[in-house]
């Protein structure tokens, strides 16, 4: 049990990584907030983009990964 669940973990670790460096930053920071932003179609519409699927893959594998880290460094497996 405690094998299969190493292997789970190292394969959420990798793919959370591969996850977070495929994500774009925001071009909307510190600038953003003098010059203002324009609503355009495209972030109106950007939880139906690829960016946003990554970014909710990223928060269900960081959630996994919390999770399955905290079950491996419980007592309930040794």
């Amino acid at each position: 049990m405690k094998i299969a669940l190493t292997i789970i973990f190292i394969l959420i670790a990798i793919a959370l990584a591969v996850l977070v460096l495929s994500q774009e930053g925001k071009e909307n920071g510190f600038t953003g907030s003098f010059t203002g932003s324009v609503d355009t179609y495209w972030s109106k519409n950007k939880k139906h983009s690829k960016e946003a699927r990554i970014q909710r893959a990223t928060a269900i594998l960081g959630a996994l990964f919390i999770i399955v880290a905290a079950i491996l460094g419980s007592k309930w497996l040794r």
